[in-house]
């Protein structure tokens, strides 16, 4: 018997020898047979955008192309990676491989510039001999030349990443997990005019206008001034019903909607509030109906639920704002209702030192 057990051990030990070279054959990437292929060596990005008031990841939902540019250490450009497939983009364990030697990199990443309908482009492509420095986005110029009421398209959502300290190991075959966290650059803001007697509020009566100097976009996504301000009109525009009249009439309010791009905190809006600049008035005689400081508007309704928040966080995670203006009489605004994450804030002028 105990001959037999020493054979039985034999034979499992002489097995498990007869396996190794094979073994070491698939792990050594055809360091040991030369038919096999080289080990992938390199990075695999997972991209995120939860930069937003649910602080869920809407990627899969929201980007719909991706652009990925890698630079090194220094900030030298090595390669770019598109990706242009949303069925790709749309399943949340999409993953990006990208073949990379030994060696720190940094990656920014894009989202809407390959898109058909993209609304900004590369002032220049990446390029061999090019730096992370040259890297910048603008809006395109059919859009910024447009200024009929009514003509400027929905811009097409914008999407930016940065992702440093990326390394590849030297002798580690394989890709290195890394992820790279995405924010919005674009906005959207419906404005929904009421008359306070109940009258139709006819949208053609109005002109609708954002003014601000943010069509140009750094490397590292701050917004660079151009000296010149660009105004945003409507995207569409109509008439929206809240219900009847005391007569059981309908009535009708105008509505609009501006597309815009990111919006920059500044101190001391009040005392500066020219940029940006949210200025409604009657097409008639031109005389102002609305004229306001975007952001120090939009921030007055941060809920208390994000106190602690600063004001360019909750500018950039906000990205589709509601107001509603009440008309009095003379057309001019009476009041303001403005709604944010579902909380409802009546102001005044008085509420803006107006």
């Amino acid at each position: 018997m105990r001959f037999f057990n020493l054979n039985i051990r034999s034979g499992l030990i002489g097995a498990v020898l007869s396996l190794i070279p094979a073994v070491a054959g698939l792990t050594s990437c055809g360091m040991i047979y030369d038919d096999l292929e080289p080990c992938p060596e390199g990075v695999n990005l997972r991209f995120i955008y939860d930069y937003n008031m649910e602080f869920a990841n809407a990627f899969p939902a929201k980007v719909h192309c991706l652009t990925v540019f890698v630079y090194d250490e220094a900030g030298k450009y090595v390669t770019t990676r598109t990706e242009t497939s949303r069925d790709l983009l749309s399943d949340e364990g999409y993953r990006m491989n990208i073949d990379l030697p030994a060696g720190k990199y940094q990656v920014v990443a894009y989202g809407g510039m390959q898109c058909e309908d993209a609304s900004f482009h590369f002032i220049d492509t990446p390029a061999t001999g090019s730096t992370i420095n040259d890297l910048s986005v603008a809006l395109n110029k059919d859009i910024m030349d447009n200024t009929s009421i009514g003509a400027l398209h929905n811009l097409h959502p914008l999407f930016y990443g940065r992702k440093i300290d990326i390394e590849v190991m030297k002798d580690t075959p394989g890709y290195e997990s890394y992820t790279v966290p995405m924010m919005k650059d674009t906005n959207n803001l419906r404005i929904v005019l009421q008359e306070l007697n109940y009258e139709d509020v006819d949208p053609n009566d109005f002109d609708f206008r954002i003014i601000d100097d943010n069509t140009l976009m750094g490397w590292n996504n701050d917004v660079i001034p151009t000296g010149t301000d660009y105004t945003y009109i409507p995207w569409v525009t109509g008439q929206v019903s809240p219900g009847t009249r005391p007569d059981g009439s309908e009535m009708k309010n105008a509505f609009a909607e501006l597309s815009f791009g990111r919006l920059i905190y500044k101190d001391n809006p009040i005392t500066n509030p020219a940029n940006p600049l949210l200025l409604i008035t009657r097409r008639s005689d031109g005389s102002e109906v609305v004229k306001l400081p975007l952001n120090q508007l939009l921030l007055m309704f941060k809920s208390e639920n994000y106190a602690s928040m600063p004001a360019q966080e909750f500018l950039d995670r906000k990205s589709e704002w509601d107001m509603l203006f009440i008309l009095d009489k003379h057309w001019k605004w009476y009041e303001i209702v403005i709604q944010v994450n579902n909380w409802i804030v009546r102001i005044n002028r008085a509420d803006l030192g107006m």
